[in-house]
């Protein structure tokens, strides 16, 4: 299968000491294809090893900052072959079931997750419309969260059968209670809500949300820079000593035995849906009394 060529998935400039790094498939909600990943990386990466770069802001083009893994677009590049950079895993192509999904998402998924959080300057996450799944993953491995009043968020997997996205870092973003709350329902839940159980730093107009979030990028940015560095290290021990680390090892290990519970019973590892029964089933939801959180 030939995969279809989308120019420029991942946009880079510098404003003042601030990397801006802009998802770029507004066509398709910012979907995560392979190509974006490794296009993101890359762009963090150039951000870290120019000097004049202090802060990292990640933006999504368009209506939504990001609707999750991709899924169903005819940009789905699962199939194709990768430098593999976070992980030292062998590549995922040619290999036979488990084996296969195992080393693509611990690469892509979790590994790149986990790489972009220990970034050594702070990245900030600017988020507007839909953070959604893999979504969450990406604004979760920033050190803040700017949410637009229009923002909405959600974790809908376990309607796959699957306890959570890969990156499951949900009891330290929003803690125990409502983490089982997002999961068990699937529902959204909107920016004030996400800025209540402490998940977002700050709600802003969505006509402000540009403005207001490189306003707080010059001021982290006008701090010396070894000691922001060394300041988001402590914070991410700390979190890590609270087993965000471990625990997120062990619900990884929960989340492949999901995919090979579902191709048992059945022949698909996603239980049965796809990129339109999961929004249909998201919009079920919001219908149905998610809108009390948005």
């Amino acid at each position: 299968m030939t995969v279809p060529y989308e120019p420029d998935v991942v946009t880079y400039e510098v404003r003042d000491h601030v990397a801006v790094v802009t998802l770029n498939r507004p066509d398709y909600r910012n979907a995560q294809n392979s190509v974006m990943t490794y296009a993101l990386d890359a762009a963090f990466e150039r951000a870290i090893e120019d000097d004049d770069v202090k802060v990292i802001v990640l933006a999504g083009n368009g209506k939504h900052f990001s609707a999750g893994h991709d899924i169903g677009t005819p940009g789905r590049d699962h199939h194709v072959r990768y430098d593999n950079k976070a992980t030292l895993w062998w590549d995922h192509v040619d290999k036979p079931g488990g084996d296969q999904r195992f080393a693509r998402e611990t690469e892509v998924y979790l590994g790149m997750c986990r790489r972009w959080r220990e970034m050594p300057k702070p990245t900030i996450a600017m988020v507007q419309g839909a953070c959604i799944a893999g979504g969450l993953m990406l604004a979760w491995s920033c050190d803040m969260i700017v949410a637009s009043d229009d923002a909405f968020f959600s974790d809908p997997v376990v309607r796959m059968g699957i306890p959570g996205v890969e990156y499951f870092a949900h009891p330290w973003m929003v803690g125990p209670r409502f983490a089982k709350e997002m999961l068990f329902t699937g529902d959204r839940f909107g920016a004030q809500r996400a800025y209540e159980v402490g998940m977002v730093n700050r709600v802003v107009p969505r006509d402000d949300l540009e403005t207001e979030t490189f306003a707080i990028a010059a001021r982290i940015a006008a701090m010396p820079r070894f000691g922001l560095a060394l300041t988001k290290k402590a914070v991410n021990q700390c979190e890590d000593q609270m087993g965000m680390r471990n625990g997120m090892d062990s619900v990884f290990g929960l989340h492949h035995f999901a995919h090979a519970h579902n191709a048992e019973i059945d022949t698909d590892p996603l239980g049965g849906q796809d990129a339109k029964s999961m929004a249909a089933s998201g919009r079920t939801a919001a219908s149905e009394g998610a809108k009390q959180w948005i």
